[in-house]
């Protein structure tokens, strides 16, 4: 778990989600954390501090018991993204979130998106989802990791020349996803046995991408068959290639099933 104390606004962005959510203090955690508007992307929940305290009410109901931990963090501009483990009911069911929040010019929560996934305990690679690096260094590469990773999602995940994949991944890479195994070969297996099942992996579109230092985020619309998701893909990076990488997958609910304009 990241030890740094970070800016006015991760305290905001983690202020919603640990005192609102986990500890159960939404109103007092709204009026403290969110600006003068709270647009959602979530798409079971309202717009709005009164669409947040709907939702969330009956959840905290539902699951007394909340363990819920930020694992990692990125900054970048008035953005702030959380990766997040959480544990309800003493373990009843586990998830793991990626949360991206907007911020004003006073740094308060203006605008949030977020995937949702079942947490997977047998993983290919032997790691979990949500363990590994946390800590963030090389900041003045920031800007050059970044790019790096623009082009790598332009080439191979959106372009589809995965052959092309060793320019950007590093022969020691490390994965998070449960379903991959680690390396390039992990990589390409991975996409061979989509394809065999006729659910050939497509990114469609990459909506946000942040980072800070060797960190990058990665926000996009994936269709996997006929189904169509939203993921997150966290990079970690050094000596300008990628060396790890933890994904959150959600599927992309029917639009009449939306209580806002939707995940994107």
């Amino acid at each position: 778990m990241q030890s740094q104390t970070g800016s006015n606004k991760l305290k905001h962005a983690k202020g919603l989600y640990l005192e609102g959510i986990r500890d159960g203090r939404i109103w007092e955690a709204l009026n403290e954390h969110t600006g003068d508007r709270y647009t959602q992307h979530s798409t079971g929940v309202g717009d709005g501090q009164k669409g947040f305290a709907d939702f969330f009410g009956p959840f905290l109901e539902r699951n007394p018991e909340r363990q819920i931990e930020v694992v990692r963090t990125v900054e970048d501009g008035p953005y702030v993204f959380l990766h997040v483990f959480q544990s309800l009911n003493g373990g009843e069911s586990r998830w793991v979130t990626g949360d991206l929040f907007d911020t004003d010019e006073n740094d308060r929560v203006i605008e949030h998106w977020d995937v949702i996934q079942a947490f997977e305990p047998a993983t290919k690679s032997g790691r979990s989802m949500t363990d590994g690096a946390t800590q963030i260094g090389d900041l003045d590469k920031t800007d050059a990791n970044k790019a790096l990773v623009q082009e790598f999602c332009e080439t191979c995940l959106v372009g589809g020349a995965f052959e092309r994949a060793p320019e950007f991944i590093s022969d020691t890479y490390l994965q998070h996803n449960p379903h991959v195994d680690d390396g390039l070969a992990g990589f390409a297996a991975y996409a061979g046995e989509l394809a065999e099942r006729g659910e050939a992996m497509r990114y469609w579109k990459v909506h946000k991408l942040i980072g800070q230092g060797n960190f990058v985020v990665t926000f996009s619309h994936v269709q996997m068959g006929l189904s169509h998701y939203c993921v997150f893909d966290i990079f970690r990076l050094e000596d300008g290639r990628i060396v790890e990488h933890w994904d959150v997958t959600e599927k992309i609910l029917p639009p009449e099933e939306w209580n806002n304009q939707g995940k994107f």
